[in-house]
């Protein structure tokens, strides 16, 4: 017997979505398929709030952080990472949520889903061109980053657990890994 999946795309993802039809359940859509999201724990919303609190206070009005915000790629995939950081485009945002060439990187905070998004979720964003792509991994504190695109692929990936890291979208400004894997 062979199983045959439904593949959702973006539009009937954003039809359902605006017809109610997921209303009681957090989902995200990764390469066509829904996935359930696991429960937020209290580290998990603790690091992620402290991180974006962080990250506003270092990069101010040059961006627009989303916390747990969809962004809509082209491989028929909407996750909501944990903060995307985004160009400031104000209104624009009423129309779609951002789109690979509006995102300046992203992040996730991960335990439970540490597979997932060392491994699908990377993949996905970077066959949709999100140049930077990091992932703080909580289970053993430590800052996990990925970029230098080429091809759909990440080429560089860095292991941090101290210092400092520039983002590629903006070398002049430091983010002390610390803040990011330490309770602050």
């Amino acid at each position: 017997m062979t199983v045959t999946t439904y593949k959702w795309t973006i539009k009937r993802y954003h039809q359902a979505i605006e017809a109610g039809i997921f209303d009681d359940q957090s989902i995200e859509l990764l390469r066509g398929d829904l996935i359930v999201m696991p429960p937020e724990r209290e580290p998990h919303a603790y690091y992620n709030t402290e991180a974006a609190d962080y990250l506003r206070t270092l990069l101010g009005e040059r961006v627009k952080i989303r916390d747990a915000k969809p962004i809509t790629l082209p491989n028929d995939s909407e996750p909501a990472p944990d903060i995307a950081i985004v160009k400031p485009l104000g209104e624009v945002y009423l129309e779609h949520h951002p789109y690979p060439e509006n995102i300046f990187w992203v992040i996730e905070f991960s335990k439970a889903t540490l597979s997932k998004d060392l491994g699908n979720k990377k993949d996905i964003y970077a066959e949709a061109g999100i140049v930077e792509y990091w992932v703080v991994n909580l289970k053993t504190p430590q800052l996990k980053v990925f970029r230098d695109l080429k091809n759909g692929e990440y080429k560089t990936e860095l292991t941090l657990t101290t210092g400092t890291i520039s983002p590629l979208a903006f070398p002049d400004v430091s983010v002390q890994v610390e803040r990011l894997i330490s309770k602050m």
